[in-house]
């Protein structure tokens, strides 16, 4: 669907309205099939619909992108739990191939290459996980608070941070490793939630200072 694509990719914004009508135009869709979209929008929590005004892409506050971190933490904790115990060799290798792009792209500045690196990270351990419910509450979260996310990457030193923790989470996704060292493995539903304590930690913040 590519409203739902343009909205996760930060190509329509929090706040922008979508209008029926420019969208039948654009799109080349019906009206009832562009108004079934948003309803399926609306129910994932990308769009709202308000009163008089029409639907427009969900602004989601500071504090509610805090709210909707700690719910992802838990689902995600399960997810690098289930990834690690169905991994193949083939995916773990694909996944840390991975690693060395975004390292680059990192040390270069290269922000949107990163982002996109990190997105596609994601969807492979989400492939993993085997377990198509919790993968699809998991990205339906990820989808609310992609402009936080990105407004926190430009923060200085984010996106070493950032490299860091989903380092640590994708060889918590090889079976028989935890996130950190020494004595031994963290158990499976603690493995990957650690380096997203920092995440929540950068959201608070950035809540204090939008306050």
């Amino acid at each position: 669907m590519w409203l739902r694509e343009a909205i996760t990719s930060g190509e329509l914004v929090p706040g922008q309205r979508l209008i029926e009508a420019d969208l039948v135009s654009l799109l080349g869709a019906s009206g009832n099939a562009v108004r079934l979209a948003l309803d399926s929008l609306v129910a994932e929590g990308l769009v709202e619909r308000i009163p008089n005004r029409g639907a427009r892409v969900r602004t989601v506050s500071a504090a509610k992108a805090v709210a909707i971190t700690e719910c992802r933490m838990a689902l995600e904790g399960l997810a690098v739990a289930k990834a690690a115990q169905h991994a193949t060799d083939a995916e773990v290798a694909e996944r840390r191939a991975h690693v060395g792009p975004m390292r680059e792209a990192v040390q270069a500045g290269e922000l949107m290459r990163n982002s996109a690196l990190i997105q596609e990270l994601h969807r492979l351990i989400r492939q993993a996980v085997r377990q198509p419910t919790a993968a699809a509450l998991i990205e339906r979260l990820q989808a609310q608070i992609v402009l936080h996310q990105f407004r926190l990457s430009l923060r200085p030193g984010r996106p070493q941070v950032s490299l860091a923790g989903l380092t640590a989470v994708l060889e918590a996704t090889t079976a028989g490793s935890g996130v950190c060292g020494g004595g031994g493995p963290d158990p499976p539903e603690q493995r990957g939630r650690r380096p997203e304590r920092e995440e929540r930690l950068m959201f608070l913040l950035e809540k204090e200072t939008l306050a």
